[in-house]
């Protein structure tokens, strides 16, 4: 039996874990489903068979999504950060999370339909807001604010001045 990962992240969900997680295993590189517990006895939330827990890895994270029902709903306190090297790669992402029933959020957050907060982030924006230069990090904080999906052309355009 493999030993389990010491710090594992746990995501409450409202009844669909196993869903999440494999909708993030067939969306991001380094992700996979691994086991489903089924729940020995009925609880608040479901009934003896139920999924309860389901085992997953997102982008290398070990997480486990418990299926705890509606009482603790997902907000921005916790959110992955996804790290895009170009367009292409942002788009990808943000499509897949805001076309399979998410949201668009401001600043490069979305929301995945289970309400599970990303942040999907282009390096040029990471570069750019910390650059050494305070005024083009301010030009290139302030296009950031301006947009929803991060458009790199846009971050680069202001990055340059």
């Amino acid at each position: 039996m493999p030993t389990p990962a010491k710090n594992t992240i746990c995501l409450w969900y409202n009844g669909d874990a196993e869903g999440a997680a494999r909708f993030y295993a067939e969306t991001f590189p380094d992700s996979s489903v691994g086991k489903v517990h089924r729940a020995p006895g009925d609880f608040p939330s479901g009934k003896q068979g139920d999924a309860l827990t389901v085992e997953f890895t997102v982008m290398g994270i070990p997480c486990i999504g418990l299926n705890g029902g509606p009482g603790f709903p997902h907000t921005f306190a916790f959110s992955f950060q996804v790290a895009t090297t170009d367009q292409a790669e942002t788009d990808r992402y943000w499509d897949a999370i805001v076309g399979n029933g998410g949201e668009e959020s401001q600043c490069g957050w979305c929301r995945d339909r289970w309400g599970l907060w990303w942040q999907i982030t282009p390096v040029a924006l990471t570069a750019g807001v910390a650059d050494p230069d305070p005024v083009v990090a301010k030009r290139v904080f302030d296009a950031m604010m301006q947009m929803k999906k991060i458009d790199v052309a846009v971050i680069e355009a202001a990055r340059r001045g």
